[in-house]
C-alpha cells in the first residue's frame, strides 16, 4: 500500500478487530497486515496505550504451556470505535470527492469502489 498508516487509523483498526472477539496481540496484527505492513514490534505499544486509555482490558490464559495475553474492548472503547467509525466515513467521502475532482460516479465513470 502506497498510504501510510496514522495512529488514529492503527488504533481504529485494533478496535475494529477487538470488538469482533477477544484477540491476543499476534492475532491482531496479522489482521492488520492483510491491509498495511506492520511490524509486530510496533503494534505492542500502541496496545498498551490504549489499555492505559480504558479502551482495551487485558487478561492472560495459558496456551501450550505458556500464558497468552489477550486484549477484550471495553465500553469505552467501543464509544472510540464508533466515533473512528464515523469520522472514517467522512473522511473517506472527502478524499473522493477531492480524487474525482467533485464530479459524481457518473460523470467520472469509475464506481463506488473505483474499480
Amino acid at each position: 500500500m502506497v498510504y501510510q498508516l496514522g495512529s488514529a487509523l492503527l488504533d481504529a483498526f485494533v478496535l475494529a478487530i477487538v470488538s469482533k472477539g477477544d484477540a491476543y496481540g499476534y492475532q491482531i496484527s496479522q489482521e492488520i497486515k492483510t491491509v498495511v505492513n506492520l511490524k509486530e514490534s510496533t503494534l505492542y505499544p500502541v496496545l498498551k496505550r490504549m489499555q492505559e486509555a480504558g479502551y482495551l482490558e487485558v487478561y492472560d490464559r495459558p496456551f501450550q504451556g505458556r500464558n497468552r495475553r489477550y486484549y477484550r474492548i471495553t465500553d469505552s472503547g467501543q464509544d472510540k470505535k464508533r466515533y473512528y467509525v464515523k469520522e472514517w466515513i467522512d473522511f473517506r467521502m472527502d478524499v473522493e470527492r477531492i480524487l474525482r475532482g467533485g464530479e459524481s460516479d457518473e460523470q467520472t465513470g469509475i464506481s463506488a469502489d473505483f474499480e
